[in-house]
């Protein structure tokens, strides 16, 4: 026993084991934790297809590297600064997206909630306000008014509601349908919603730059997509040409909603953190299509 005892500390002793210190642990733990999110973001978003086509060019350059093709390596030395200021400006709408959502986070929320003390009681959406868009969204799709209506949630929607013309009133239907109204001054363009009350009209959206979504989709379901991917609020959208209510909503499009369909996705903002995932039941060109009974 001894022997086998000796053998095993011989052993033992001619292999490395690093002095690992509690530092040591949580700097992996920390770096693992962003890796992770790095690869899940390239997965889940256009830089997935962008990386595929770096990965290319990287391997022609290992390749020259190998052949010693001097003059192909001696260009692509004295563009890396070019290339890499040229990434940033490819993922651009990616890179801002990132960082939106991570300004969203919870341990950032309660780091500046005591910032945001006033007037916590009109903040979000309530309960009248969903009562008045319902209302307001089942009775334009009747008429086949077209509409795109935008809550604000935690991100500000300044730079938008700017680009408009002020307006400062409580939500009603009456108000949103006069405004949605054809052939009058304000129904071109986005209403939005701040704080319960409707602060803006003919305001313009960035439209998304999905190029897999439906070609019949117009310029509506585009901009209230693109501010969905920008921001966290949520747009209401009624299709002039067929009535079809749809909502938009982080970067997805919820189709073919009903009444009850429209209550349940603008309850989301009222409760974010208690809401469970919408019924998703298949999902084509980009889009949550989401299947309501009549």
């Amino acid at each position: 026993m001894k022997a086998i005892w000796t053998f095993i500390q011989t052993y033992l002793e001619g292999i490395y084991f690093p002095d690992i210190k509690w530092a040591d642990v949580l700097d992996i733990l920390i770096i693992a934790y962003i890796l992770y999110h790095i690869f899940l973001w390239i997965k889940t978003s256009r830089a997935m297809t962008l990386l595929r086509g770096i990965l290319v060019v990287a391997v022609f350059l290992a390749f020259a590297s190998i052949a010693k093709l001097n003059t192909i390596l001696w260009i692509a030395k004295n563009l890396i600064n070019v290339i890499l200021l040229a990434l940033v400006i490819l993922f651009q709408p990616e890179l801002r997206r990132a960082l939106d959502e991570l300004g969203r986070k919870n341990f950032f929320t309660r780091f500046f909630k005591s910032m945001n003390q006033k007037n916590n009681e009109d903040k979000g959406i309530s309960d009248r306000t969903i009562y008045e868009l319902v209302k307001t969204a089942v009775q334009l799709s009747k008429d086949k008014t077209g509409a795109l209506i935008v809550i604000e949630h935690d991100t500000p929607l300044g730079e938008y509601i700017n680009t408009g013309i002020s307006i400062d009133a409580v939500v009603t239907q009456q108000l949103l349908i006069n405004i949605f109204e054809k052939n009058t001054p304000l129904h071109d363009g986005a209403v939005i919603i701040k704080d319960n009350r409707v602060v803006s009209a003919t305001c313009y959206l960035p439209l998304t730059d999905n190029g897999s979504l439906e070609k019949a989709l117009g310029t509506r379901h585009r901009a209230g997509l693109g501010v969905s991917e920008v921001t966290d609020s949520m747009t209401v959208i009624v299709s002039e040409e067929t009535g079809e209510i749809s909502v938009a909503y982080k970067g997805e499009l919820y189709k073919n909603l009903n009444e009850d369909g429209i209550r349940r996705q603008l309850t989301k903002l009222k409760n974010v953190k208690e809401d469970r995932p919408s019924r998703r039941i298949r999902k084509k060109g980009g889009l949550q299509v989401e299947q309501e009974k009549k």
